[in-house]
């Protein structure tokens, strides 16, 4: 059998796509400028010596290095491999992570900050090496990394970051401006920096990795994983039995031991923008409290687009997020002469309490079930240090990085305040969110294409009428904890405001946790 996409959305129902309320194509350019992937789904049983739970960056990197040590692997991926968050980052590849380093130094010391440094130093350098060594063409492009304030009040943080990166070893300098037309009010500018095309550099990964030893299967989704002697990977198509299982699914489908209480999901929007005048070099993101983010991506066909982004909020609370996209072309419209808005696209991604991610062994006495989450926006280098990480900890190999990024190392009394605020907003969807909704609304108050939470007779329903006008009635409430869902107008799905889990127009999964699509009601 043979499990194709349907077009470059990320989403399999035509009834859900945006309605063209906003100018350009509503995917990105990365999956809009390469072909679909046509891996076959898992038909029955089968072992492995390695199961890899989701195909983005990090379980494709753990896929190819573990395969490369002579290990069996398998990885499974719900919808299509590098269409999830993968095919929706601005693809940075950078060590210049906002305002990072210095804040590392107050809160972890020296030793832990620099083993950061070094771990994404290394990444940039194993990617680059892939490339190389792989002869991939992906648009693989140095340039400096820019953190930049545009206040005199965030100029110190910038300052601070400087000399602290400077203290760890990382090519940093200070500069009073930046290759930007905007009001710069200094910068930090770190070298050896990089971008390039997200699915053509792991396409190539998912050509060696499928043969032989290597499996990749799409359209099979992960029901549920149990730990064992063989470990067992369940899905809707049959079970994996394997030594070892890497969960890589953004936000982890398996966790007996509630690790999402210290994860917040985030999003963040994305425009594609084609200037009349040559993009600015470099990659640059603003210390704002919310933040901007830009970086220049040339492709021999089609010129060179500036990618603008930003807007960032809590991942089911963005309220009218149409706007969202309005705002930023706004704001950017300010600073360049564009000459057509090509693309918009929205990504989500996940912040641990100590703004560290997790990755490594599930638990302290577990050497079977791993998980790489937590990427904070960075999933470049970070998808990269959990392929160099996983593949160490599975082949029992010693790794520098190891205590840094474990799922257990959490520092209760470090990040107490994040975790007591992320779980008391969750606490709000969980309880108050089936109180507190508008009372009976009429069916006939929705337009077409829009979605709300409604009352029918006296139980409430997420609703969402087509463009011919056909009402699709749903339970509103997450299948993952019983979150009531918000609906987003700009991307058409229903969005959990407690973990991040997410749902096309008419009930199916698009993003774990949940592995469950909502159930329907009949009107």
């Amino acid at each position: 059998m043979t499990c194709r996409l349907h077009g470059n959305s990320p989403y399999m129902d035509e009834i859900c796509q945006p309605s063209g309320r906003l100018p350009g194509k509503p995917v990105s350019l990365w999956i809009d400028t390469t072909p679909d992937t046509a891996f076959p789904c898992l038909e029955g049983d089968t072992d492995a010596d390695v199961a890899i739970v989701g195909g983005g960056i990090a379980g494709l990197t753990s896929a190819l290095l573990l395969k490369r040590a002579g290990l069996k692997v398998t990885l499974v991926e719900s919808r299509h491999i590098i269409s999830g968050v993968t095919g929706y980052t601005t693809a940075k590849i950078t060590l210049a992570h906002g305002i990072c380093y210095s804040r590392m130094l107050n809160k972890l010391g020296q030793e832990q900050a620099g083993l950061y440094a070094d771990a994404n130093r290394t990444a940039i350098e194993r990617v680059a090496s892939f490339i190389m060594q792989m002869n991939i063409a992906c648009d693989f492009t140095p340039l400096p990394a820019y953190i930049y304030a545009v206040t005199e009040d965030k100029e110190a943080e910038i300052e601070a970051e400087v000399r602290a990166g400077e203290k760890l070893g990382l090519a940093v300098s200070y500069v009073d401006t930046a290759p930007l037309p905007l009001p710069i009010k200094g910068a930090a500018c770190f070298d050896g920096q990089a971008y390039f095309h997200p699915r053509k550099y792991l396409l190539a990964f998912a050509d060696e990795i499928n043969n032989e030893n290597g499996r990749i299967f799409e359209k099979t989704r992960a029901i549920n994983i149990e730990e064992g002697n063989p470990s067992i990977v369940r899905t809707d198509r049959g079970t994996i039995r394997a030594q070892a299982v890497i969960i890589a699914t953004n936000y982890p489908i398996f966790d007996p031991f509630k690790l999402f209480a210290h994860l917040t999901p985030v999003r963040s929007y994305v425009l594609g923008l084609r200037l009349k005048n040559r993009s600015p070099q470099g990659l640059f993101y603003s210390n704002e409290e919310h933040f901007h983010s830009l970086r220049p991506h040339y492709l021999t066909d089609n010129g060179t687009y500036l990618l603008a982004g930003g807007e960032e909020h809590h991942a089911g609370q963005g309220g009218d997020t149409i706007q969202r996209y309005k705002n930023l072309e706004s704001y950017y419209r300010g600073f360049f002469d564009i000459e057509s808005i090509d693309y918009h696209w929205s990504a989500q991604d996940n912040k641990s309490a100590d703004l560290i991610p997790f990755i490594g062994s599930l638990a302290p006495a577990s050497d079977r079930i791993f998980i790489a989450t937590g990427f904070k926006g960075w999933g470049m280098t970070h998808g990269t240090i959990a392929g160099m990480l996983l593949s160490d900890l599975i082949l029992g190999r010693s790794n520098p990085w190891k205590n840094l990024y474990s799922p257990v190392r959490l520092n209760l009394p470090a990040s107490a305040k994040s975790i007591v605020g992320q779980n008391i907003q969750t606490a709000k969807h969980l309880i108050g969110g089936h109180l507190s909704e508008e009372s009976i609304k009429s069916l006939a108050e929705i337009g077409k294409g829009e979605g709300k939470v409604i009352e029918i007779d006296g139980e409430k329903a997420a609703v969402y009428k087509d463009k011919q006008g056909k009402i699709h009635a749903l339970s509103p409430l997450c299948t993952h904890m019983g979150c009531m869902l918000s609906w987003n107008p700009a991307e058409k799905t229903w969005d959990c405001p407690c973990h991040g889990s997410r749902y096309t127009c008419d009930g199916k999964v698009i993003h774990a946790p949940t592995v469950k699509d909502l159930a329907r009601i009949e009107l």
